[in-house]
């Protein structure tokens, strides 16, 4: 266990096996026996849907950038910082934390660059001011969805309602 920043609580350093898309991704829990595939999802964040174009392939790339390193031809992911909130586990099964890596909390670095909206998911709202001023950044900047010309028009929610 290490602390994510001075003060904060502890958290779970983990080794990611694959990145699902912006906002998930996939690590071997091996605690466990025999030892699990255990899927998290990103805190605070929505990414938009995959089929959503150029915009949910660029937030999976994004997050695979952040978390790994490009060792010829294949992205080599590194250990990250799991930080839990009230809530540990989401309806699907999933781990719920913020990420940190080398002291930058993904989830805002993720909205700050555009990549991603914010969405409140009470009562896990350790970082939410963080991830609102980050987003109206974002938003104010022009940055990836929210780049006048070419903005993402539909909400995830949105888009897969209409296109289901």
């Amino acid at each position: 266990m290490q602390g994510c920043q001075p003060g904060a609580t502890p958290g779970t350093i983990v080794q990611i096996e694959r990145v699902v898309s912006g906002q998930s991704f996939e690590w071997v829990d091996s605690s466990k026996q025999p030892p699990r595939l255990e899927r998290v999802r990103l805190i605070g964040i929505e990414t938009p849907d995959w089929r959503q174009r150029p915009w949910g392939p660029e937030a999976k790339k994004r997050l695979e950038q952040m978390i790994g390193k490009v060792k010829g031809q294949q992205t080599v992911l590194k250990p990250v910082l799991l930080e839990s909130d009230v809530e540990t586990v989401d309806r699907f099964g999933r781990r719920l934390a913020y990420v940190w890596k080398d002291g930058v909390l993904l989830n805002e670095q993720l909205v700050k660059e555009g990549y991603v909206l914010v969405v409140s998911l009470t009562p896990n709202k350790k970082y939410h001011s963080r991830l609102v001023r980050a987003q109206e950044y974002a938003r104010l900047m022009g940055k990836g969805i929210w780049n006048p010309d070419n903005p993402m028009r539909l909400t995830p929610t949105e888009f897969q309602r209409q296109n289901q």
